[in-house]
């Protein structure tokens, strides 16, 4: 279908070869199928169109089709069609490392002289498009957390995703870690600033303070993080609207490409976007279990999790930013939208809440085998501490990783001797006193049949200064042996032999901790516990 563009809309030195083409003119021919075929070759109608503040997006039968938006924001210019053609071409090559399937190619968008728009035609080129497979409806992570939460599975085999990502990611190796954060803050905060009848001054100010203070603290961490080869270049933008479920899996798509400086960030940075997202949603445990699964596969980070409430606030910072500017792109500064207005004011508050200090605490979940104790650590684990909620530090997941095997992967006897398991508990008290001195809260999940092992990790905490909290689980037997039997995937390598042994053997229960009986509903117990022990979040 030939489609002509209206002359009267372009400037009047205009050439004959339409060297210029106005954005209002490209988005009606796509939107209007023109260049999109379908199986009998006509066009494919109708197209769906979705916009954000840098691009725009055209679905249009099994494809989805990107073009960027003639925009120039400070942080990033897309200004001219030779800046468009090459953030396009650097978006194609990023991210077919870990989406090939999604990203099939470039196309001109073309002008011939007498006004024809066609794609890769013989006219001049006018601006380009990014051509992608499409996936499903629905299968973005903000839509299925919008319509139905998100799953256990799915949070786990997310986090192995990011990991896996972050694993293969270019390494930078750099010792201005503090430095590039600081950059980002300034530059966060200078947009913000823009918009003062949108986002209030004052709270900006101090939130910008607060963003300081911590950058500075923890200025020799962000520097030995950059030496250690823990900032690569990342994915940048990776958040919910950029993760899809294609054929039940997680994948991450339309990586930051417009500034290769941007995205060469800290690994735990990249993270703190999808955890700030699901925080925001009040989804505390999912964000709890993606940031403890993270941890168990990168042991590297343990040393950096001080990080991750700043890395969150700024992140909730840039989307605060982005929906001033995305406000202002589509009404105006004297427009009062108030739902992209509101929604900007949300997240500052929200990066506001992240830097206030939470103190540390340790709670043990002690128990024989089945008795629940990981999935109360797991219900109660991101209502404990500041965010992302505790670190859960899993015996099981903990002898697999000092064995040097995945979590779920099975061990034989011989990795459940006494030395050994006595070499498990240490590291459990190690990375506990790790984690407390960084401020963070901490769940040690563990049998703890020994007395010895309660008072050490009881000694953890007070060599931190922090409260403890001891939690005894207790189930029949028979009951043990029928969740263990059903378990599927798990780290813990328990059946029901050892059950058996572990109740012949194990009588004695601790005195101090808090006695509790698991028979029944998990989550009506966990909410009494938290009851008991004084936390939750509103």
């Amino acid at each position: 279908m030939p489609w002509h563009c209206d002359r009267t809309l372009l400037p009047r030195a205009l050439s004959t070869t339409m060297a210029v083409m106005s954005e209002a003119e490209i988005i009606a021919w796509l939107e209007s199928g023109a260049p999109f075929t379908g199986e009998g070759g006509g066009p494919v109608e109708p197209v769906r169109r979705i916009d954000t503040h840098a691009a725009s997006v055209f679905l249009a039968g099994d494809r989805a089709w990107k073009l960027k938006r003639p925009v120039s924001l400070g942080y990033l210019d897309f200004s001219t069609v030779e800046r468009r053609h090459a953030a396009l071409e650097t978006e194609l090559r990023l991210n077919r490392r870990s989406a090939p399937a999604l990203y099939l190619g470039l196309h001109r968008i073309s002008c011939a002289p007498d006004g024809t728009l066609a794609l890769d035609g013989a006219g001049e080129t006018v601006d380009w498009l990014l051509e992608m497979r499409r996936f499903p409806d629905g299968a973005l992570l903000e839509d299925r957390v919008a319509s139905e939460g998100l799953d256990d599975a799915t949070v786990v085999a997310l986090a192995d995703h990011v990991a896996a990502i972050h694993a293969g990611a270019d390494l930078c190796r750099v010792t201005d870690g503090a430095a590039r954060l600081r950059k980002v803050a300034d530059d966060n905060g200078a947009v913000m600033a823009r918009y003062p009848d949108w986002l209030d001054a004052g709270k900006v100010g101090t939130l910008r303070a607060r963003i300081d203070q911590l950058i500075d603290r923890q200025a020799p961490l962000l520097d030995a993080r950059g030496r250690e080869g823990r900032i690569r270049h990342c994915h940048g933008d990776l958040h919910l609207g950029n993760i899809a479920l294609v054929d039940g899996r997680p994948l991450a798509f339309d990586r930051l490409e417009f500034d290769t400086a941007l995205a060469t960030i800290d690994l735990l940075y990249d993270l703190a976007f999808l955890l700030m997202d699901l925080w925001e949603q009040g989804l505390f445990r999912q964000a709890n279990m993606l940031f403890n699964r993270y941890l168990d596969l990168s042991p590297e980070d343990e040393n950096a999790i001080a990080l991750l409430p700043l890395f969150m606030a700024m992140r909730a910072s840039i989307r605060a930013h982005v929906l001033a500017t995305r406000a202002e792109q589509e009404g105006g500064k004297g427009s009062t939208d108030a739902a992209l207005v509101g929604h900007a004011r949300h997240y500052l508050d929200l990066a506001l809440q992240l830097v206030e200090p939470v103190p540390a605490r340790l709670i043990a979940v002690g128990g024989l085998s089945g008795t629940g104790k990981s999935t109360l650590a797991r219900l109660i684990g991101g209502d404990v501490g500041a965010a992302p909620g505790a670190r859960i530090l899993r015996s099981d997941v903990l002898r697999k990783r000092l064995a040097g095997v995945a979590p779920e992967t099975r061990l034989d006897p011989a990795a459940y001797t006494r030395e050994k398991s006595h070499a498990v508990y240490a590291e459990i008290d190690r990375l506990a006193g790790v984690a407390l001195r960084s401020g963070r809260a901490v769940i040690a999940d563990a049998m703890f049949a020994a007395g010895e092992e309660r008072t050490a990790i009881r000694t953890v905490a007070d060599a931190a200064d922090c409260q403890f909290d001891g939690i005894w689980l207790t189930l029949a037997e028979d009951e043990r042996i029928a969740r263990v039997e059903a378990r599927v995937a798990d780290a813990s390598d328990a059946d029901a032999g050892v059950v058996r042994v572990q109740t012949a053997r194990h009588a004695d229960v601790p005195a101090d901790w808090l006695m509790i009986e698991t028979e029944g509903d998990m989550r009506a117990l966990a909410a009494r516990i938290e009851a008991i022990l004084g936390f939750g979040q509103a």
